[in-house]
């Protein structure tokens, strides 16, 4: 019996893990004609699987991740904690006081709210490019996007933008049906994180993350570099401890896994930010904690950077200081500072907000699998959103969505640091009232809640990250 395509190694992980290594400076020129062999070996089964060729590509990436870096590599990005603190930039002048009580709970719901609608407007393109999204939202008449999805769309243009068949005006995510945010990823991962502090507290460490979802989540309702870590675990691979250190040379972050730098972690940032109110050095570290089951360098990068911007969203209102002060978390010397410090010379150079998306289309090929998952392309979009969105909760979501790539992700991210800006009740009626303040979800334990109960229960758990760590 053939395992499950997302169990096996077949020829597009091994692409990925070219392109993975080559991104974060490894020489492969010992191992390029493997590749290329392997590669032509799979595509040769008819169903691209063969356990002689999966045993043999699993040795090559044995090999590969610790291939040696090139000579003059320029980036320098570590994974483990300590090392990530000492090469962290200076750090962002932040108010000091965080809301409390009514004002407090206010912005924790308008961030699981903004969450919920900018997730729930990308998700119904996500997977579709650029142009098919253009192309559908102008026979509508609906371009630049400025509400849910609407599942009338004209069976010539769906066709001709290869549309998926299954949004059409009977669905539950066409706008007039809606009534409740579905089960998404971007949104079960924020619920596990709430989860896991209220399980083991602030200290939890990146090995009781794989217990957690072990426990509540299930396999297949995870994806890429999670199911890789998720797998990994399960076969007894440990994860690293506190420090970034590992008992054995592979952990389940690394061993035979090629999206260890994709958005998987990225989008599960937005919990440690909300109950970290002003400490983005406190939020970056527990975002780590959590991504370091799963992925390294940018990968946790990305999930750092998030976590602290929400955390200074609650006490400063000016998007670009907040951007800032997530990205001084994270290495100065990072592919992932590079790309965020481009969205902001592309501000400085008087682009507008389609040009800037034009920039990230030509920095990155949507239709390379690597590039449209990968943490820094995603993460410049909601970069983007939030800096020419001008504080409008409509544009800045309509802004991460309409660009494509990752799009559930970038709405999601750019509506939860947004929402938690602006505070529940100044977010407009009329993309909050569709979801009806409900989110389902694959988490045992909030497989329906309300949003306004998330947020209490979030408030309820800032006291116990407070203890320990830097912020």
């Amino acid at each position: 019996m053939t395992p499950h395509r997302w169990l096996w190694i077949g020829p597009g992980d091994l692409r990925i893990e070219r392109e993975q290594c080559r991104d974060e400076g490894r020489d492969l020129a010992p191992f390029e004609g493997r590749f290329d062999e392997l590669i032509a070996a799979m595509e040769a089964v008819p169903d691209g699987y063969d356990p002689r060729l999966n045993e043999r590509a699993g040795r090559l990436l044995d090999r590969t991740v610790r291939a040696r870096m090139r000579k003059a590599y320029p980036f320098d990005e570590p994974s483990a904690w300590p090392a990530i603190r000492a090469r962290r930039g200076p750090a962002v002048d932040l108010p000091p006081d965080a809301p409390t009580g009514d004002a407090l709970l206010d912005r924790i719901h308008g961030a699981w709210t903004g969450r919920c609608c900018g997730c729930l407007l990308g998700k119904p393109v996500e997977g579709r490019r650029r142009a098919q999204i253009e192309t559908v939202l102008k026979s509508q008449g609906r371009w630049p996007l400025d509400d849910y999805w609407s599942g009338r769309i004209d069976d010539a243009v769906r066709k001709a933008a290869s549309f998926p068949a299954w949004l059409t005006p009977d669905n539950p995510m066409h706008v007039d049906n809606l009534d409740h945010m579905p089960e998404d990823d971007d949104t079960n991962y924020t619920a596990a994180g709430l989860g896991i502090v209220k399980r083991h507290g602030a200290g939890f460490t990146p090995s009781q993350v794989g217990e957690f979802w072990a426990s509540n989540i299930p396999l297949l309702h995870t994806c890429t570099a999670e199911r890789v870590a998720y797998r990994n675990f399960a076969l007894g691979r440990p994860a690293v401890d506190a420090a970034g250190r590992c008992a054995e040379r592979f952990s389940t972050a690394t061993w035979r896994n090629p999206y260890r730098e994709w958005i998987g972690a990225q989008i599960r940032a937005d919990f440690y930010g909300y109950v970290c109110p002003g400490r983005p050095a406190r939020a970056a570290e527990l975002a780590w904690r959590d991504a370091a089951f799963s992925h390294v360098k940018n990968g946790l990068y990305g999930e750092m950077w998030v976590a602290a911007m929400l955390a200074a969203a609650f006490v400063c209102d000016d998007v670009e200081t907040v951007i800032r002060a997530g990205l001084a978390q994270v290495p100065a010397r990072s592919r992932f500072t590079r790309d965020i410090e481009e969205v902001f010379a592309w501000r400085r150079a008087g682009k507008t907000c389609g040009q800037a998306a034009d920039a990230v289309h030509a920095k990155w090929d949507e239709a390379n699998g690597h590039h449209w998952c990968h943490t820094n392309s995603n993460a410049q979009i909601v970069a983007m959103a939030l800096l020419w969105g001008g504080k409008d909760f409509g544009k800045t979501i309509a802004a991460a969505v309409m660009p494509g790539f990752d799009t559930d992700c970038n709405g999601a991210t750019a509506g939860s640091v947004l929402g938690l800006i602006l505070g529940r009740a100044a977010l407009p009626e009329r993309w909050t009232r569709p979801l009806r303040d409900t989110l389902h979800t694959g988490v045992a334990g909030y497989l329906v809640v309300t949003l306004a109960d998330l947020a209490r229960e979030t408030a309820a758990l800032i006291e116990k990250t407070r203890a320990g760590g830097e912020g």
